[in-house]
């Protein structure tokens, strides 16, 4: 992908006391909303950064995006820092505040950080360095082509002239601003900070525990919230006990939020304000309320699964894709045919760090400090829920404890400004643990009734899935949550994923069951759970044709029937995932004998631009218990791996995150969430991870994509289908509970 920037596009500079100056990326208004890379949600913003170059000959490097732990604060600032041709050791991280008129897009999700601004942030260094090079050009009074850099140096070799960037500072910046499309920039031998191994900038203060993420922000005066919502989303107060709340120790307000149609993103209920949280949440333990009656209560997941099951058996009511005659290749002589119901539940996004913000009204306007993935999605809710301008609002972005999709939306930072506003002091609003699982956006349940043949030579001859799903909400009344989707791309969509394409009988079709639920994109929205299901049924396909699963693998993707839809780019390359699905078999040593109860398993999946297969050896013994001795992960993320430290850490969470995705469910019972805490719903234990994750990379010559989504996937199917192989039981459905399974 290549970001051309327009002649609007320019550096702003400064100059600032003691001969430093700033160096900030200004984009043209109309720019910021200019399409960006294919299959990302619009509207899409321009990269933009700031560089500030101090007179001590340090650096301070602005870094835009929110950080939810995949290392983008490093990220960005290690691209700049390069091309600027600076020691990364003089260089000082800072967390922007919100301002796409300065930054751009300020978002967290879908793995988009890299690809949309690798380009721009390369360019801005450059820029910079470019300014400074004049500047030195001039100093030294030669041409500036004959000048080199190094580590904040300017180097002149025929002279034996230097200066520091810190001495040119002032100077550069009253050089003319170059057009950041025409810029040089390094060839990738020459990269000296990207590609190299660099710890996080905060993770000294995380290991010591030093108070740096959202939950433990305060301001002097701060009131502290708890808010209460009804058990079935959406419903109304009908009547509290706010006279003898309001006596309780501590408590300085308690009222009741409307919600509903005038404030389309809070959710009604009752807010308790006091001096701490503790007497907030004490006072919150004697509330009682009355909710008035919602026809979401008519719902429960005995009921989904019985009506998802009634769907499955008929036509799908839309048709996703269809190419060829897949009832003809059914009765087609000697063709072995296996039919599967698969099913994966609703789950939540369980982050760590539970849902908080910070808020202060003062007068007409509104200052907010937020641990938001979408931070200008934020600002738009904020305004329409309080009734003011985005101009009005000041919003200032928070080091997160996990998000993974949670914190695409913004309902606790609308909650925590309504707030705000009846109280006219600062107040910050802390959801429990409970709060956070049985008001969660939730990862919608799915259910998948599955066709496929074989023919006599054991090639895939027709697939048919008829997926029973789930639409929109059906009270007009009740905020409406993301869709069950997640990020609509196209290369996101049921009917594109794989096999499509590959298998010349092929019909995918749905059906939507209504749902009152909230639902939204979990990490890797819809990928994740797909895998599991068409990376299942392959291995049964497989099976049935008598041939290894690697194998099997092989042969479909070199089979492919039809060419890719026009995504800009963004479409399925089957070369790449076939060099990833070779090079994971060679290093987990596939074809090894394991010993008896002991199996691998293979799963691969195309997610948000990545390409990754993975193989999963696990043990299982004669009481259903389970043990994951190893995981390899193959992966192919373009040409460069810009932090190879983050890049593990982010492979190997995305695997511990998928295997705990295999022991979660939320089950619903009249309209209401029934787990609400770790011990219902549990996460992956340190003795049950495995002991090694592998990390392996294949480098194509493809610009480089994003890493927090696509390594989470194939963790799942890779397990399941080792479990199948190893004790002779296919899992069809999650949790692995629901087969007698549990963890050594």
């Amino acid at each position: 992908m290549t970001t051309t920037l327009s002649r609007r596009s320019f550096i702003r500079v400064s100059a600032i006391a003691g001969g430093g100056a700033v160096f900030a990326l200004h984009l043209d208004p109309s720019e910021l909303f200019a399409q960006g890379p294919p299959g990302v949600t619009p509207p899409q913003f321009q990269a933009m950064a700031f560089v500030t170059i101090n007179p001590d000959n340090t650096f301070i490097i602005t870094s835009k995006n929110p950080e939810i732990g995949q290392g983008v604060k490093n990220m960005l600032p290690m691209i700049i820092a390069d091309e600027l041709d600076v020691a990364w050791a003089s260089c000082k991280i800072v967390q922007a505040d919100v301002d796409q008129s300065k930054y751009g897009a300020q978002v967290a999700g879908g793995s988009t950080a890299t690809p949309v601004n690798w380009d721009p942030c390369r360019q801005v260094g450059a820029a910079v360095r470019q300014m400074v090079l004049g500047a030195a050009a001039k100093k030294f009074g030669v041409p500036a082509a004959q000048l080199t850099t190094s580590e904040g140096k300017v180097m002149h070799a025929a002279s034996n002239r230097t200066a520091t960037y810190g001495e040119l500072a002032a100077a550069a910046a009253a050089e003319p601003v170059p057009m950041l499309s025409m810029v040089p920039l390094k060839a990738a031998k020459d990269y000296k900070i990207i590609g190299r191994p660099m710890k996080g900038v905060d993770t000294a203060k995380v290991v010591t525990g030093q108070p740096i993420y959202s939950i433990d922000f305060t301001l002097p005066g701060m009131l502290w919230a708890v808010y209460e919502k009804a058990p079935v989303y959406g419903a109304k107060v009908q009547d509290a006990n706010l006279d003898l709340i309001k006596t309780l120790p501590g408590v300085k307000h308690a009222f009741v939020v409307e919600g509903g149609t005038n404030l389309t993103a809070v959710v009604p209920g009752v807010a308790i304000v006091a001096d701490s949280w503790w007497q907030a949440n004490s006072a919150r333990k004697q509330l009682k309320v009355t909710w008035a009656s919602h026809p979401t209560s008519g719902q429960g997941s005995e009921l989904f699964q019985a009506k998802a099951d009634e769907l499955g058996k008929g036509a799908p009511a839309a048709s996703l894709r269809k190419d060829g005659d897949v009832e003809k290749a059914f009765a087609a002589p000697g063709a072995k045919v296996v039919e599967a119901a698969y099913m994966y539940p609703f789950i939540s996004h369980t982050p760590l760090e539970p849902q908080n913000c910070v808020a202060h009204w003062q007068g007409d306007k509104i200052e907010i400090w937020a641990p938001s993935q979408t931070p200008a999605a934020g600002l738009a809710v904020v305004a329409n829920t309080l009734g003011i301008q985005q101009s009005q609002i000041k919003m200032h972005l928070m080091k997160v404890g996990g998000g993974f999709g949670r914190r695409l939306t913004n309902d606790y930072v609308a909650e925590t400004a309504w707030i705000a506003k009846q109280v006219g002091v600062p107040v910050k609003l802390l959801w429990t643990r409970e709060d956070d699982m049985r008001h969660d956006m939730y990862r919608p349940a799915g259910y998948h009734y599955l066709k496929g043949a074989v023919d006599t030579s054991g090639k895939i001859t027709a697939w048919k899935n008829h997926f029973v799903t789930f639409g929109v909400t059906p009270d007009p009344n009740a905020p409406a949550g993301p869709t069950p989707s997640g990020y609509a791309t196209a290369a996101n969509i049921p009917g594109n994923q794989f096999p499509a394409l590959f298998v010349e009988n092929f019909d995918f079709g749905d059906s939507k069951m209504p749902l009152g639920v909230p639902t939204g994109a979990l990490r890797a929205p819809g990928s994740h759970a797909y895998s599991f299901v068409f990376q299942s049924f392959i291995d049964e396909l497989a099976e049935a044709a008598g041939k290894d699963p690697v194998q099997f693998r092989l042969e479909l993707l070199a089979s492919q029937k039809y060419p890719a839809p026009e995504r800009g780019g963004d479409g399925f390359d089957a070369k790449r995932m076939i060099e990833v699905v070779k090079l994971v078999a060679e290093k987990s040593n596939w074809s090894a004998a394991r010993p008896k109860g002991t199996a691998v398993g293979i799963g691969f999946q195309y997610s948000h631009r990545g390409y990754f297969a993975e193989v999963a050896e696990v043990s299982v013994d004669g009481q259903k218990r389970i043990k994951v001795n190893k995981v390899w992960v193959a992966g192919d993320i373009g040409s460069e791996i810009i932090n190879p430290m983050h890049a593990e850490n982010l492979v190997q969470g995305g695997v511990i995150e998928g295997i705990s995705h295999l022991m979660q469910e939320i089950t619903f019972k009249d309209g209401a969430a029934v787990q609400s805490n770790f011990h219902q719903v549990p996460l992956l234990r340190l003795a049950q991870a495995p002991p090694v994750i592998e990390a392996h990379w294949v480098k194509s010559n493809n610009p480089p994509t994003g890493l927090g989504e696509p390594s989470l996937p194939p963790v799942l199917p890779a397990i399941t289908n080792a479990i199948a192989r190893a004790s002779g039981t296919r899992v069809r459905s999650l949790p692995l509970t629901k087969h007698g399974f549990r963890w050594a």
